[in-house]
């Protein structure tokens, strides 16, 4: 079967194409992908290349396809795993295999180490360690997109659940945000922070008492705050506040916002120094800063108060991305009807992905979500009623009915009447 995919050549060497997959064996799966949400990695990877830890040296005559948060239909199952899947069946992929039998080893992924997987195709071979380690999960929920964008919501699940605590005079370490504790969200509105208050404000177990989102940017600060309203979270027992920190002394509205006691989970979002050091100096007695944004510098470094380490026992963690578990809760809370399209501002065909990818960062916006068997620049959500075609004009109208949000029914509209790639 041919397929067309977008693939990883060398540094900024993308390439959209068409050809040949290989005759599927009797370990794996053909699959249809349906959507691909563009990641930031996948940006840092197109220009890292082979420098990239999760790219093969030999993609310069194997190149591996492109992105890595999508989902899609089972077309094909190989014998191996007729018991467990069938066609039709929809699905997600965590990507962090954590297989060492893979082309980089342990670090290999679908959407950066392999020849024939990645989200940015219209077709794909799952091969068999993607099922071996439980990676290909199944999607009950309505629509393609929510699956999609498990993988970035596994993300900031991953953090909450990273964060850990400590008690006097003890050696175990307690994992999770406390309950009803105070948490504060740094440089907080943009996709992956827009994600993490969504499931702060959605998830079912455990939910702080105080939550504060930060930012410089008043338009998309307020734009969050019309997604993730304050009084919505006050039904939840939340106290929501939307900070503009652009002001002469963040450090103390902030502390006085949590009583004076500074706050017991900082969750850093950008790799800014000074964003890092304001969370260092909110942390109250055993405070988690959580230092989430991956920097793209190996020499990146910040202050940090080491005299509150070891009397007020505030400690540091890192996370960038979730596990199986993580993508499996993600997958729940959407099939029972979270709803991730606030993180959604454009959409685009497979034919955007090279040039997107290429000038993520300088793209405004929240997430550039694709699909991949259509024909379509990428369109920022806004914008549909400019475009002065039919088709993006009932694109807009079903937006502006639904809060000029992303959701399935302009999902199914677009599937159904945009140009075919």
């Amino acid at each position: 079967m041919k397929t067309k995919a977008v693939r990883l050549y060398g540094k900024e060497d993308m390439r959209l194409e068409e050809f040949e997959l290989p005759e599927m064996k009797e370990d794996e799966i053909l699959a249809k992908v349906v959507s691909d949400s563009i990641c930031m990695s996948t940006y840092k990877s197109s220009h890292q290349g082979t420098d990239h830890k999760r790219v093969p040296n030999d993609i310069a005559t194997h190149p591996t396809i492109c992105g890595h948060e999508f989902a899609g239909e089972i077309v094909k199952v190989g014998a191996k795993w007729k018991d467990q899947f069938k066609p039709g069946d929809k699905f997600s992929i965590q990507p962090a295999l954590n297989y060492a039998g893979g082309p980089v080893g342990i670090l290999s992924a679908p959407g950066y180490s392999y020849q024939y997987i990645g989200g940015d195709a219209t077709y794909v071979i799952i091969p068999n360690e993607v099922m071996e380690t439980g990676s290909l999960l199944p999607y009950k929920g309505e629509g393609f997109y929510p699956a999609s964008l498990s993988e970035p919501l596994s993300c900031v699940i991953g953090a909450m659940h990273a964060c850990y605590h400590t008690t006097p005079g003890s050696y175990v370490h307690h994992m999770e945000i406390k309950e009803n504790g105070k948490l504060a969200l740094l440089a907080g509105v943009g996709p992956m922070g827009l994600a993490m208050i969504n499931y702060v404000l959605h998830r079912e177990d455990r939910h702080p008492s105080l939550f504060v989102v930060t930012d410089i940017n008043q338009e998309r600060l307020d734009r969050a705050a019309s997604l993730y309203t304050v009084e919505y979270a006050k039904s939840r027992g939340i106290e929501l506040h939307y900070v503009n920190t652009a002001i002469d002394n963040p450090v103390q509205l902030l502390r006085e916002l949590s009583g004076g006691t500074g706050y017991d989970e900082v969750v850093v979002m950008a790799p800014v120094p000074a964003v890092v050091e304001q969370g260092d100096e909110i942390l109250g007695n055993d405070g988690c800063l959580n230092f989430f944004s991956g920097p793209g510098r190996t020499d990146f470094k910040a202050p940090f108060n080491f005299y509150n380490v070891h009397y007020a026992s505030t400690h540091v963690v890192g996370t960038s991305g979730g596990n199986t578990d993580d993508m499996k809760e993600a997958l729940d809370l959407m099939g029972k009807g979270m709803d991730p399209a606030g993180l959604v501002t454009h959409i685009g065909g497979l034919n955007a992905v090279v040039e997107t990818t290429l000038n993520l960062p300088n793209i405004p916006g929240g997430k550039k979500l694709v699909y991949t068997h259509i024909d379509m620049p990428l369109t920022a959500i806004a914008d549909f009623g400019k475009v002065g075609k039919p088709v993006y004009d009932e694109l807009d109208r079903i937006c502006k009915a639904h809060s000029g949000l992303w959701n399935v029914e302009a999902e199914k509209y677009l599937l159904a009447h945009a140009s075919e790639l």
